[in-house]
């Protein structure tokens, strides 16, 4: 299998003390159509504010994804 072209997080916002903070949360990837029009994404879980993030990959999570 190719290698994702993003990893798709939820975002979880929270207050740490005085600081708002966030926390992400790999829930799956996305890869990118041969054509460049779309994306396939592949989730573990659902995120219940309905927000998704993709990010492209850093080379060390790469490794791993």
């Amino acid at each position: 299998m190719s290698k994702p072209t993003y990893n798709a997080y939820v975002v979880t916002e929270y207050e740490s003390g005085k600081e708002k903070k966030s926390a992400w949360r790999q829930i799956g990837v996305a890869f990118a159509h041969k054509d460049g029009q779309g994306l396939d994404v592949i989730l573990d879980a659902v995120p219940v504010s309905g927000r998704l993030a993709l990010r492209t990959p850093k080379p060390d999570e790469e490794k791993t994804a």
